[in-house]
């Protein structure tokens, strides 16, 4: 079948993709529309059309599916930061599930592993523990939200029904601020302005951690943006200025200047204590986060004869959790602030029989591997582009008895799973874990055991 721009067609979605399109075929041809689940039945118009697919966007809904809910927040349609809120959230787990079973069929067969249901959340809203808003004007106006779906507009949001509450608080008072001292938003077209991003850490005491993210090193008003901002959130217990002089899609940039407050935040995981400083990576969902490293350990299988070498550690905390079963952990990563992190919270938290290296894991890896008469266990939980080449080969050569892979990316996850499958291990058993509920990632921890 020829599609073509501008043609209009009946689809029925039997897919959804990994950013939360619909996908339907015509005779075989894949088309992709935003807004449809699984089940929709609709007249679509083609806005792109290309060899391999289409994009096609909705003229008329002609049946709704049975798995369509009213999204409960009022700017699901527009704001880019959910993209399955319209979803009933048991089908959002079935889809999390499938889709994490197609991406590692692409590459090893599934039909002899275990793939469990995805463990999701009693209540899948109000769990994010931080927030990067961009700050923009619009139409004269000071604008802090999101962006919309596809675009760099700013969705202006007086709440997100995924964030923490303590977060709503401190944007509201802030565009509040940012209009009253009229401090000028930075214009990414033109490079003028001061204000980039305001991005908000909170912990399990409804505690706050305010970014201030600016273009230049100096933050006009600052004390009466503090006193504002204290008086009225009095959960907020540090603000930063993060200087970012860069036109780059990062948010932070590398210089932060403490403005008030404490040096971090202090969270907690796994009866841990944990902290955040504010370029630390820590998970950004409490509850979730929890089900994700116990169930980590659990694969792990661990005892006190065995090593654990975490690569990718960050600042330590399945390192930490692993520790209390272990009889020693490496914890190897290549970010220095987040080891020094890392060290800290290993003291804080007494624990004695871990140690941090910063470098790289291909090279480190190979130097501190070498208590020959104790089983190994690898456990890596990389970022979304998966592990490095060089650090699968080099878990192959070591040869632990087990390997837990975390991973946030089930593309790269099932390419990196190939690899190891053929350097000798088997996966076993894989759990998906919804840590972003009514948005179309998912988490996962997979077992694998040296044949």
């Amino acid at each position: 079948m020829i599609v073509k721009e501008k043609d209009q067609l009946e689809v029925e979605i039997m897919d959804m993709n990994h950013r939360g399109q619909g996908v339907a075929k015509a005779d075989g041809y894949v088309i992709f529309i935003d807004d449809l689940i699984i089940g929709d039945v609709a007249c679509i118009e083609i806005e792109s059309a290309k060899k391999q697919y289409a994009v096609g966007k909705v003229v008329r809904l002609l049946k709704a599916s049975p798995y369509r809910v009213k999204p409960e927040c009022p700017y699901f349609w527009d704001c880019g930061g959910c993209q399955l809120m319209h979803m009933r959230y048991d089908q959002q787990l079935i889809v999390k599930k499938q889709r994490v079973k197609s991406e590692i069929n692409k590459f090893i067969p599934t039909d002899q592993i275990v793939i469990n249901d995805t463990l999701g959340m009693e209540s899948p809203f109000r769990y994010r523990n931080k927030g990067a808003y961009p700050v923009v004007m619009e139409k004269g106006q000071v604008a802090i939200g999101a962006y919309r779906i596809g675009t760099h507009e700013i969705v202006d949001l007086d709440a997100c029904l995924i964030q923490h509450p303590v977060a709503d608080g401190i944007v509201n008072t802030f565009r509040a601020i940012i209009t009253a001292t009229k401090l000028m938003p930075y214009d990414e077209k033109n490079g003028t302005g001061l204000i980039k991003h305001l991005m908000i850490r909170t912990n399990i005491k409804n505690e706050a951690m305010v970014i201030i993210v600016a273009a230049k090193n100096k933050l006009p008003y600052k004390n009466e943006i503090i006193h504002k901002l204290l008086d009225e959130i009095p959960e907020i217990k540090s603000i930063y200025l993060n200087t970012n002089h860069k036109q780059t899609n990062v948010v932070l940039g590398d210089k932060n200047k403490k403005l008030y407050g404490e040096a971090v935040l202090t969270d907690q995981t796994c009866d841990l204590d944990f902290s955040i400083s504010p370029h630390s990576f820590f998970q950004v969902n409490h509850t979730q986060t929890e089900v994700l490293y116990q169930k980590a350990i659990e694969f792990a299988g661990l005892n006190k004869n065995q090593i654990v070498y975490d690569i990718y550690c960050g600042i330590g905390t399945i390192s930490l959790v692993a520790a209390r079963q272990a009889k020693k952990v490496y914890g190897i990563e290549v970010v220095q602030a987040a080891i020094e992190d890392a060290r800290e919270n290993a003291k804080a938290n007494q624990i004695h029989n871990v140690e941090f290296y910063c470098g790289k894991a291909e090279t480190i890896f190979p130097q501190i591997e070498q208590d020959l008469g104790s089983e190994k266990v690898v456990i890596v939980d990389p970022p979304r582009k998966g592990c490095d080449k060089s650090v699968l080969d080099t878990i192959i050569r070591v040869q632990p008895i087990r390997v837990v892979y975390v991973s946030c990316n089930p593309a790269t996850l099932a390419r990196d799973l190939k690899i190891l499958v053929e350097g000798g291990y088997a996966v076993k058993e894989i759990q998906p874990v919804d840590m972003f509920p009514h948005s179309s990632h998912v988490e996962t921890v997979v077992l694998l055991v040296k044949k």
